[in-house]
């Protein structure tokens, strides 16, 4: 009489060691396209961000019936931004998180692009004052939020206080070349 080989259940050590070298391999090589697509939401986040408190601003000084400015700064460890009332230099960013204000000025919002996020905020202005007449801005400017790469975002702000979006060469899915 022959006996039949019974059914094999399960795995054996070499082929679970195989399995998990193949998943290792796999997720090794996603780990790169992953980080992009993670500093692309990054760079899109902060930029749809920056642009409506660009709009913020201007909609504060004409609710406030006050002079309402953004102030862009570049701090240790990143960049940040204050929307406040008050002189230029009345309100700086600190590297800690916290704004202190002189000589009356009061501090609105206050936004930190941290260095280990790789974002930053460049700016041709120092700050931008809203006037609360009209929503105008002085001077005009061009805010720019730079990822890696070559991927950047810049919204100019014109006289009139409102905000064009664009990625310089297109480079930024969904924005318009500048």
């Amino acid at each position: 009489m022959i006996s039949r080989p019974t059914a094999q259940r399960g795995t054996t050590p070499i082929e679970a060691c195989v399995a998990l070298a193949v998943a290792a391999i796999v997720a090794g090589a996603a780990a790169p396209s992953l980080q992009n697509v993670i500093d692309a939401r990054r760079l899109d986040g902060a930029a749809a961000q920056l642009a409506t408190d660009i709009q913020y601003t201007r909609t504060l000084a004409v609710a406030r019936s006050e002079p309402v400015r953004l102030t862009v700064q570049t701090i240790t460890g990143g960049s940040c931004y204050v929307v406040h009332t008050g002189n230029a230099g009345q309100c700086p960013c600190s590297a800690g998180g916290a704004t202190a204000c002189t000589g009356g000025a009061r501090a609105l919002k206050t936004v930190q692009l941290a260095a280990s996020d790789h974002v930053t905020l460049q700016s041709n202005a120092g700050s931008i004052l809203f006037d609360p007449l009209h929503g105008t801005s002085s001077p005009t400017a061009t805010l720019r939020i730079v990822g890696t790469g070559d991927r950047a975002i810049h919204h100019v702000v014109n006289v009139m206080g409102r905000v064009r979006s664009c990625s310089p060469l297109a480079a930024v899915p969904g924005y318009r070349a500048c």
